[in-house]
């Protein structure tokens, strides 16, 4: 079989290779965008209330995702059935996921938040199966328990350390994990036809007006200080995060398991605590460092060809 073939059509096995060479350019700025991410929406919470900042955020993203669309390609909107589940989409990776995340993040910190959404490979491999058809052989298994144990590492530390998280926010941050776990079986089970930016920027869009009615009754635009981190924070969240992060995620899974995809977010644990480090000076610990090891190793396992 040709390498185009299984790149194109990947197969439900986990023998098909994961991730295609080709991919590999793709995921390294994927996870440095996403796990920049954290710390641009610590500093962002700090001037703007969570789901008022969310919601011109995806507007912003999502009429430029719209824009790009009709621009670069034939304009085919979806049918729909298709439509209606790209709408389900945006508010599961955008509206539950983000804004849960972000609300959750203005009482723990950066490197926890993406300690935490980094668990949800160990919950997509076991999911995948019934819902998906995907196999999980030896290999992986170990690779998945290997990226868990490391975060398990990181979360103990971070839970009974001398400065514990909230419960409140770890609550928050954990429902965001069950989203995007949700968004991303959802996204492979539907598998939009829609290009890239068109299905992007309509999932941006409905996660706009699924958050707006929860921003207008919990927030006020008088808590907003607009200053210049706001507006840079909200620049790259725009353009790096919500249309380069996710449109690079989305070509992810269209081209790899949605096991295989997701092993790539055991990477956040380690660029998460750099980020929060580099930005926001928070505290790593050397259990923090402890913990990078075997997840390291469980991605170098998870995502090996046989």
């Amino acid at each position: 079989m040709k390498r185009s073939a299984v790149i194109a059509r990947p197969s439900a096995s986990w023998g098909t290779p994961a991730p295609a060479m080709g991919l590999w350019g793709p995921i390294m700025v994927f996870c440095l965008l996403w796990s920049s991410a954290f710390a641009a929406a610590k500093i962002a919470v700090q001037e703007s209330p969570p789901l008022t900042f969310l919601v011109v955020r995806f507007l912003l993203a999502g009429v430029i995702m719209l824009a790009v669309a009709r621009m670069t390609g034939p304009w085919r909107m979806p049918g729909r059935r298709e439509l209606a589940g790209l709408v389900l989409l945006g508010a599961l990776n955008n509206a539950l996921y983000l804004g849960l995340s972000w609300s959750g993040m203005t009482t723990v910190s950066s490197a926890f938040a993406a300690v935490l959404i980094s668990t949800n490979p160990l919950l997509i491999g076991v999911l995948a199966g019934p819902v998906l058809g995907e196999r999980l052989g030896g290999q992986r298994v170990l690779g998945l328990c290997l990226g868990l144990a490391g975060v398990a590492i990181v979360l103990r530390s971070r839970l009974s350390g001398a400065m514990p998280e909230d419960a409140h926010g770890t609550l928050l941050v954990a429902g965001a994990l069950a989203a995007l776990v949700a968004g991303t079986l959802l996204y492979k089970r539907l598998r939009p036809s829609s290009g890239l930016w068109l299905s992007t920027g309509i999932q941006a869009v409905a996660g706009a007006a699924a958050l707006l009615p929860f921003a207008l009754w919990q927030e006020s635009v008088a808590q907003v200080r607009l200053t210049p981190s706001l507006v840079g924070s909200m620049v790259y969240m725009v353009v790096a995060v919500s249309m380069g992060g996710y449109y690079l995620w989305f070509l992810i899974l269209q081209r790899a398991s949605a096991t295989s995809a997701s092993s790539l977010h055991f990477l956040m644990p380690p660029l998460g605590l750099l980020f929060g480090w580099a930005l926001l000076g928070e505290t790593v610990s050397w259990h923090d460092l402890l913990g990078i090891v075997p997840i390291a190793l469980g991605i170098w396992l998870a995502t090996r060809t046989r």
